[in-house]
C-alpha cells in the first residue's frame, strides 16, 4: 500500500490501493477504529461526534470517512458492497502499519466491520457492532426506514424534506433533539455531485441482483459461525431502519457474542444516547488487548 498525506480540518487523506481515504486520528492506547453507517451525508465524525472525544481518553481512535462519503473516494463495488468497504479499512489499518484494532461500526460501517472479521481475522481484535446491516435482509422485505435509505437519491432526488424524515423519522426514537443545522448540513452533504451520480448505497440492479443481495446477508455466509472475536452487539429496540430481531441472530450464530438491547432507542443509538453507549464501549474494549 502507498500512503500520500493530505492535512484537512485536521484529519487526512492516505492513498489506500486506488482510492484516498480521509480520516481523523485522535487519543493514544489500543486502536479503535470507528466505522459510520450508510444514510446520506453521512461521515465518521458527524456519526461519532458524541463518541470520539470520550473515547480518545483511553484510546487511539480511528474515524475514516468510508468510501463512498465524506472526503474520501466516491466509489465501491456494487456488486460486493460490504467485501469492498473491509478491503478498504482493512487496507487503511495497513497503510497505518495497524497490525490490529478494535472495530467498532454503526449499521452500514458495522457490516464492513464484520466482513472485515470474516476476510481478515488477523486484523480483527474486538467487535462492537450497531445495528448492523446485513442480517436476515434476503429473508424479509426491507423496513421503511431501509426503503427511504435507499430510494433517497431515486424518485425526484435529494432534498431536505428527505433527509428530515429519514433522520427524524427513522434513525432515533426521540427527535426532539435533532437540529435544523444538523439536517441541513446532512443534506447538503447529500449533494456531492460524485454522490448523487454513483449513489454508494442503493437497490442492487441488473442480472447480478440476487448474488449481491445474498452475498450482504451475514445469515447466508456459513463463515459467521467461525468469527470467534469478543463481539458486542448493541442494537435500540425501536430501530426502524434494521429489525432488532437481528441482535438474537447473530448471537445465535457468533460463538463469543454479547447482545445489549437498548430501550426506547432508534438505529442511531451511539449519538441518540451517548453516555450509554461509551461507557459500555469503553468497558467491552478496555477488557481486551490490542496490540
Amino acid at each position: 500500500m502507498t500512503s500520500t498525506d493530505n492535512v484537512v480540518d485536521g484529519g487526512r487523506t492516505v492513498r489506500v490501493g486506488d482510492r484516498d481515504i480521509f480520516f481523523t486520528d485522535t487519543g493514544s492506547g489500543p486502536v479503535a477504529v470507528l466505522l459510520h453507517g450508510g444514510g446520506p451525508g453521512a461521515s465518521g465524525r458527524s456519526n461519532y461526534s458524541r463518541n470520539i472525544e470520550v473515547l480518545a481518553r483511553k484510546f487511539r481512535v480511528i474515524v475514516p470517512d468510508m468510501p463512498g462519503y465524506g472526503r474520501s473516494t466516491k466509489r465501491i463495488d456494487q456488486s460486493d458492497p460490504f467485501g469492498d468497504l473491509a478491503a478498504a479499512v482493512g487496507g487503511l489499518l495497513d497503510t497505518l502499519d495497524i497490525p490490529r484494532a478494535h472495530l467498532v461500526g454503526n449499521s452500514y460501517g458495522a457490516a464492513a466491520a464484520l466482513r472485515l472479521a470474516m476476510d481478515r481475522p488477523e486484523k480483527v481484535d474486538r467487535l462492537i457492532l450497531m445495528g448492523l446491516g446485513g442480517v436476515g435482509t434476503t429473508r424479509a422485505l426491507p423496513t421503511r426506514g431501509l426503503q427511504a435509505l435507499l430510494s433517497y437519491y431515486g424518485g425526484e432526488g435529494p432534498s431536505r424534506d428527505k433527509v428530515a424524515t429519514f433522520i427524524r423519522d427513522y434513525l432515533v426514537y426521540d427527535a426532539s433533539p435533532i437540529s435544523e443545522n444538523m439536517i441541513e448540513s446532512r443534506y447538503l452533504a447529500s449533494l456531492d455531485p460524485e454522490v448523487v451520480a454513483n449513489p454508494p448505497l442503493r437497490r442492487p440492479s441488473g442480472l447480478t441482483a440476487l448474488r449481491t443481495l445474498w452475498r450482504m446477508d451475514f445469515t447466508r455466509d456459513s463463515r459467521l459461525r467461525r468469527v470467534t472475536h469478543p463481539t458486542l452487539v448493541v442494537w435500540g429496540t425501536e430501530d426502524k431502519v434494521n429489525r432488532p430481531s437481528g441482535a438474537r441472530l447473530l448471537a445465535d450464530r457468533m460463538p463469543n457474542c454479547d447482545v445489549y438491547l437498548a430501550s426506547n432507542t432508534g438505529h442511531w443509538v451511539q449519538w441518540e444516547h451517548a453516555e450509554l453507549f461509551n461507557g459500555l464501549a469503553e468497558s467491552f474494549l478496555g477488557a481486551g488487548a490490542s496490540s
